[in-house]
Order: C-alpha cells, then structure tokens, then sequence
C-alpha cells in the first residue's frame, strides 16, 4: 500500500527548502503581505447562492453558472470549494483535496509535472493547499462540452493558492475552460496556481483559461504537462483584462511519439501591468510536434513574451511565434524567442515581430465611414483573431464575447 505521508512529508520538506527562491522571471512578490486565510468572509451553498455581479464576473471569464453547453463544473470562492459536479458518466470533477483522499494512486502524479520546489511559490502551494479542481476523463470517454472550472478570489489582501490536476486517460478526449476572477476591487490579492496536465496514450486535452483579474492582483501559476504517444495538448491563454502582475511558463514535455502540442496567448497590457508570459516544449518523443504563438498588445503597460523550443530527438518539427502591437507613448513589448536543438535532424524556426498601429490603416478605415477609435477597435479586433487558436465551436462564441467585453472597455 502506498505510503502516503511518507510522500507528503518528502514534499512538505522539498517545499520548505524552496520558501526562500524567487522566481526565474519576472517580479518578485513579498508572500508576507497577503493574509493566508480570509477574514470574516461568508460564502454562498452552491452555484444557486452566487449573486447577479459574481456570476457576471464568472462570465465574463468564460464560466457560465447555468451550465448551459457544459458537462460540469467546479467553483471555488478564495479557499472554499462552493460546487464541484460532473454532468457526464465517465467524467470526474472534485476537489484536489477529496481526490487525494479518494484515489492512494493519485499520488503519484501529485507534483509530477510541476517540481515542489521550483520556486517560493510552488512551496508556498504544497505548504499551504487549498484545493483547487481534479479532473479526470476515463479511457476512451470524449467529452463534446467543456467542463469547466472557476477560481475566485473574493477576500481582500488574501493569497489563495490552489493545486490542480487534469488526467485524460487513453483514448479519451477533454475539453476543459477555466475562468479566474476577482470581485473585490482597489485592495491587493495573490493567486498562485498549480496545475498539472497528463494526456496518455491517444488523448486529447484543449485547455483554454481566461483571466479576469483587478488593477493590484498578482497572479502567479505554475503549470506543467506531460504528453504520450499519439497524445494532443491544446493551450489557449487570454488575458484581455488589466492585472497588476502576472507571470507564467507553462511547461510540456512531449514524452510519447507522434505527441502534439499547442500554446496560443492573446495578451492585453493596461497601463500599470507587467506581463511576463511564455510557453516552454520540450520535444523528447519522436515525430513530436509543437507550435508557440502568441499575440500581443500593449496599452502604455509592459509585455515580456516567451517562447522556448527544445529538440532533443529528430525527426520532430516545432515553430515559435510572436507578434507584438503597442498602443500609447509608454508601451513596452520584450519578446524572447529561444530554440535549443540537441541533435541533427531536428526542424524548428521562429518568428517575431512588434509594431504599431499605422495611420495609414486608421485613415484607410475612416474613409469608409468608421471614427477613429471604430478604427482602432477594428485593428485591435483583426489582429486578436481567436482562430488562430483553433477552438471548438462553443469555446469560440465564448471568447469572442469575452473579446467583445474587453474591447468597449479598452477603447
């Protein structure tokens, strides 16, 4: 039998060893001023308890509380999990906590992807979990709606720090969207995020997170993915809304031949923001195949786009993207486009490239009726375009309103 606090104290101890690293990249964020447990905080009993402005807010970041078009969903308020509920047999969704307790195997993907002590906040994760969301298809199960998933964080100065872990069995397919929004307003918050991803053997995963965060939230996630053979690994990230910090860099490692991954990030920075975001594939399995692409607009905030490619068998093919946009005098995009080749054979190219909205485009479109800023709006709209991340049909309408939103308030 599988000794499971032998485990946890391994990770608990790798854990306090790491509470003093920073992070890689970006800003580094003083964990001692945020309060770890919220203050005199009430929370609703299920979907049914939320009010109207918080499940806009969950709206607007992709999770609708009606569960139209879903086949599950799970929602946590700061640390409480208010609903977690599968609507399809053969689709699991629950807490990460309550998984852990249910499946002694689980544990042995519990920090699998993501290394416990990568930095002060992958410790601070395992030192102080608070759920977060398990979801599990089983083999052969193919889900035709997403499940979906949302972290809300409503106290005020409060780091929530969740963990999740995303299982595709073989043969089966997910579809997963995760919304993270904030409700309190001008007071600081931290959320700090572990997911881990495994697509087995002819799996298929299509992730796609919208963040709808607050002027003075840090955000900080921490996510790793490991794919098999004929598995595929879709990643759609947007973050359209204005947020302190944030920094990311996702990882998958394509361990199983003919293994596929896909990163799409479609970036607005407001003024006050630093974004630090990028995507990392290591390409181990042959025949495996990646893509990075990530648009980019900067509105007086600050953007650093990542991008890493790593070929470490041949034959693969990978190609690393970057289109940047910068609107306003203080604007600033820094994209870091890296390929690593680790034996002949491999094919990898990259791109980049950060311009400005040209006048000869705005006065073009003004000839033919529109004002200026319908102009602008209709140039920022073209260049977001959503179908570069190859959604299925529902994700699409979804993130279309969700562009649709941030566009009015941007302009």
């Amino acid at each position: 039998m599988l000794d499971v606090q032998r485990l946890k104290d391994e990770f608990d101890a790798k854990a306090t060893k790491a509470q003093d690293k920073k992070a890689a990249f970006g800003e580094d964020i003083d964990l001692n001023s945020f309060l770890k447990e919220p203050k005199g905080a009430s929370y609703p009993k299920g979907l049914a308890g939320l009010s109207p402005s918080q499940s806009s807010l969950a709206l607007q970041a992709g999770v609708d509380t009606s569960e139209k078009d879903r086949f599950g969903t799970f929602f946590q308020m700061d640390h409480n999990v208010i609903h977690a509920q599968s609507k399809k047999e053969g689709l699991e969704v629950m807490s990460t906590t309550e998984a852990l307790k249910k499946y002694d195997w689980l544990w042995d993907y519990y920090w699998k992807a993501v290394a416990v002590d990568s930095d002060k906040y992958t410790a601070h994760a395992q030192l102080n979990p608070y759920h977060g969301y398990f979801i599990r298809a089983l083999p052969g199960v193919e889900a035709t709606f997403p499940i979906q998933a949302c972290l809300f964080l409503k106290s005020s100065n409060l780091i929530q720090s969740v963990h999740n872990i995303i299982i595709a069995e073989e043969g089966s397919k997910l579809q997963i969207i995760t919304g993270c929004a904030t409700e309190s307003t001008g007071d600081k918050g931290l959320h700090v995020g572990i997911s881990e991803f495994f697509v087995k053997k002819n799996a298929q995963v299509t992730f796609t997170m919208i963040h709808n965060w607050r002027e003075n939230v840090a955000v900080r996630p921490r996510t790793g993915t490991i794919v098999e053979e004929n598995g595929i690994f879709l990643s759609n990230y947007i973050c359209l809304k204005p947020v302190k910090s944030l920094q990311m860099y996702p990882k998958a490692t394509l361990a199983g031949r003919n293994s596929l991954a896909r990163y799409n990030s479609i970036l607005y920075a407001f003024p006050g923001s630093n974004l630090d975001v990028g995507s990392r594939v290591v390409l181990s399995g042959r025949d495996s195949r990646a893509e990075i692409i990530a648009r980019a607009i900067s509105h007086n905030g600050n953007i650093t786009a990542r991008g890493n490619l790593r070929g470490e068998i041949a034959p693969i093919k990978a190609h690393l993207e970057c289109r940047g946009l910068i609107m306003g005098e203080k604007g600033n995009i820094y994209a870091i486009p890296e390929l690593e080749g680790c034996t002949e054979g491999v094919d990898m190219s990259h791109e980049a490239a950060v311009g400005k909205i040209s006048k000869d485009e705005i006065e073009y479109l003004m000839c033919r009726g529109l004002s200026a800023s319908e102009a602008q709006a209709a140039i920022v709209r073209g260049f977001l375009d959503v179908s570069i991340m190859g959604l299925p049909e529902v994700l699409g309408r979804q993130i279309d309103k969700a562009i649709e939103t941030c566009e009015k308030e941007a302009m």
